[in-house]
């Protein structure tokens, strides 16, 4: 389980595509902290590290996850966000997160408003209906606050420390996105549904 509070970025140094997928991230001063075995959420999706040295980890991630997230899209160079897994007893400063990406959606819009952005995604059918105003979302792992919804187009509104902090000062239109929804408006929709 993870909090969708990035606590840091990497950036992905090698990757070898062969069905499934290996990459290597460099990750700085998340280095100390990343163990052979940890979970790490990369860009929203839970890897198991499967190698790590100073200030690099590695992670073999399945053909099934690339096929499903944007990690197909993934190049070396690529900036992406970090989180380690939420440990008994941290604080729960976004919502709960799985790590487990739910779909993709695409930015298809951004303005600048006084000093922070906002920008306008469009989810897949299946999941828009799981998205409400001031309901939480992940996206590229980052727990955030959606402001409004008009059917499978939503808001959110990235403050400066939140661009400077995370991969979301590079947003462009375009971009595909990892998309969570929150597990509580997955339940909650569950328990309306008529046999």
């Amino acid at each position: 389980m993870f909090t969708g509070i990035i606590t840091g970025t990497g950036t992905i140094t090698a990757l070898e595509r062969r069905g499934d997928m290996r990459a290597r991230v460099a990750t700085g001063d998340e280095a100390a902290i990343i163990e052979r075995g940890a979970s790490v959420a990369c860009d929203g999706v839970c890897l198991t590290v499967a190698e790590a040295g100073p200030g690099w980890f590695g992670a073999d991630i399945s053909a099934e996850t690339v096929s499903k997230t944007n990690l197909a899209d993934w190049a070396v160079g690529r900036r992406i966000n970090l989180e380690r897994a939420l440990r008994v007893g941290d604080e729960l400063g976004g919502h709960i997160v799985s790590g487990h990406v739910d779909g993709v959606a695409m930015i298809v819009g951004m303005r600048d408003e006084g000093d922070s952005t906002r920008v306008t995604f469009e989810a897949p059918d299946a999941l828009a209906r799981f998205i409400a105003p001031k309901g939480s979302v992940a996206l590229n792992g980052a727990s955030l606050t959606v402001n409004e919804v008009e059917g499978r187009r939503f808001g959110i509104n990235f403050i400066p420390h939140t661009k400077r902090v995370t991969t979301w000062g590079d947003a462009r239109v375009g971009a595909r996105v990892n998309l969570e929804v929150d597990t509580l408006a997955r339940y909650v929709a569950r328990l309306g549904e008529r046999d």
